[in-house]
């Protein structure tokens, strides 16, 4: 019995230690989108639009709500790091709005006033990498704590 709750508690522990990483790093390059140097065009950043020149490291296009949004991710994996069972859905949860991040890219017309977030095509290859990046940990930190299984008595509907 001591094993079994020995490779519980080592799956509770990676799963808040994964989502303490990934809400770390949020956090990180949401403070990072404020700094001039590492966000080039810092001056000509917006709030909110496609004439936004900020980018950071040079690659990313930025806006101050495109680094907001990075700070409420990495919030929400601070969030999930205070309890195992947080993790997998906050992980799923952000990968499906990452997911809905890189179809908007990709189907908006990045000069026009619909670029509010605002995107680049770097950005939306970033976004498709974190949408199958955090799919992927949500579904083996799942794994992990749930001993490969979905059990449906206790959730009363299958993972994502």
């Amino acid at each position: 019995m001591a094993e079994i709750r020995g490779n519980v508690a080592g799956a509770e522990q990676f799963a808040r230690a994964a989502a303490a990483v990934v809400g770390v790093v949020f956090l990180l390059v949401g403070v990072l989108g404020f700094v001039p140097g590492v966000t080039t065009g810092y001056d000509s950043m917006t709030f909110a639009d496609h004439e936004s020149g900020a980018e950071l490291l040079g690659i990313f296009q930025v806006s101050v709500l495109h680094n907001i949004v990075h700070l409420l991710f990495g919030v929400a994996g601070l969030w999930a790091a205070t309890q195992a069972r947080l993790v997998a859905p906050v992980l799923f949860a952000s990968a499906a709005i990452y997911g809905l991040l890189t179809i908007y890219g990709i189907v908006i017309d990045k000069e026009s006033s619909a670029n509010f977030v605002p995107v680049n095509s770097a950005d939306n290859w970033l976004h498709l990498v974190l949408t199958v990046g955090l799919a992927g940990l949500g579904w083996f930190v799942h794994q992990r704590l749930h001993g490969g299984h979905y059990d449906f008595r206790h959730h009363g509907h299958p993972a994502v």
